[in-house]
């Protein structure tokens, strides 16, 4: 969740200072749209991960899974 929040606000910085310092150029937006899709395939893994563990222990509780143990 910290990531997500550190993506978003560079994501409102690189829009806020593109269009202040230099609006002709669109390189902010573009690093933003970059940003965007890491965080949708940063998701996509989460998600796999979590299918995964519920497939595996039939429960996504990872205090009770007796088996994630080293």
């Amino acid at each position: 969740m910290s990531i997500e929040l550190i993506l978003n606000s560079v994501n409102l910085n690189f829009i806020a200072f593109n269009k202040y310092v230099w609006p002709d150029k669109m390189d902010g937006l573009f690093f933003t749209l970059f940003i965007i899709a890491i965080a949708a395939a940063e998701a996509a893994v989460a998600i796999a991960i979590i299918i995964n563990l519920y497939r595996s222990h039939k429960s996504i509780d990872v205090e009770n899974a007796e088996d994630l143990k080293y």
